[in-house]
């Protein structure tokens, strides 16, 4: 049997499992680029504002996190918290719920850090002027910022936010070590079922591309739809 008869074998023969692994991590990664928009826009406002405080705080978590490996960060919410206190529930409803929610957690947290630089730039880009201008005709500083200065700035920032959530797609394969069933988890599993790791792994690599490749094109979709309202 040839190595793509194998793979096709392979897919017909475990392809729940697979298709398990592509609904996990699509979840995960979801939530993650969702709570991490929302989070590096905080971060973001908290490092471009005038409280000292907060502005250093910000400059240190996101350097912190930068700094440090995404395993590192995962590891330490998912087995260093529980150890001074601070667990997780498990919800009977939901299977695996505290794994899932340490894995997004870390993704988001990872994940806030990158968003915030690149929404800084993407602020930092548009001219100073369209601020005075909106300033002038009698917004706050909010409203300049809501209204004027983030619609021309999100038209910067999308190719960057795509690329991010492309990244966490492919990063998201780390929450396996935690015993989260994505993709690359029951990838492992097929591979002790079938005892073909290279025509697995072909196949995980396969879903992946498939997954980042649609992302990409939807981002780029959503790039012309904004560039014909300029």
């Amino acid at each position: 049997m040839t190595f793509f008869e194998t793979i096709g074998k392979i897919i017909e023969r475990y392809s729940s499992f697979f298709a398990q692994g592509v609904v996990n991590t699509l979840i995960i990664a979801a939530f993650s680029v969702l709570l991490g928009t929302i989070l590096g826009t905080l971060m973001a406002t908290m490092r471009m504002g005038k409280i000292l405080p907060l502005k250093w705080l910000a400059v240190a978590y996101i350097e912190f996190i930068r700094g440090t490996p995404l395993m590192v960060q995962l590891m330490f919410i998912f087995y260093g918290l529980p150890m001074i206190g601070v667990k997780i529930p498990d919800i009977s409803w939901i299977p695996n719920f505290s794994r899932f929610a340490a894995g997004i957690v870390a993704m988001s947290m990872n994940s806030c850090a990158y968003v915030a630089e690149v929404i800084r730039s993407g602020i930092q880009a548009v001219d100073y002027g369209q601020t005075e201008a909106a300033r002038s005709v009698g917004f706050s500083s909010g409203e300049a910022m809501r209204l004027v200065v983030l619609p021309q700035a999100i038209k910067n920032i999308l190719p960057a936010l795509g690329n991010e959530f492309v990244t966490v797609i492919k990063e998201s394969s780390i929450v396996s070590v935690i015993g989260i069933a994505d993709l690359m988890f029951r990838t492992n599993d097929v591979i002790a079922l079938s005892y073909k790791s290279l025509e697995c792994l072909a196949v995980a690599a396969l879903i992946y591309f498939v997954l980042t490749f649609i992302s990409s094109r939807l981002v780029s979709l959503a790039e012309r739809k904004l560039s014909h309202g300029k």
